[in-house]
């Protein structure tokens, strides 16, 4: 792995880390879609909904985090 230069700038860790991050969750979603190949596996509609909506409910999660930051705890 590379190493990061310590006068590394937030921006620029962020580009680094979010390229990196993205990258691989496009990746797995390529081979994800090797599993759509009838040939070799079975599956059912139900199968497709089930895995489509647990994947785009963690990206509307995740999505949301971006806009909303956490809320903070409450004090007295």
């Amino acid at each position: 792995m590379k190493r990061v230069e310590k006068n590394e700038t937030t921006r620029e860790r962020f580009k680094r880390l979010a390229t990196l991050r993205t990258n691989e969750v496009l990746k797995r979603l390529k081979i994800l879609g090797n599993c759509a190949n009838r040939q070799i596996y079975e599956y059912t509609e139900d199968d497709i909904e089930t895995i489509f909506s647990a994947i785009e409910r963690k990206v509307k999660e995740v999505k949301t985090k971006f806009y909303f930051p956490k809320e903070e705890k409450f004090k007295l």
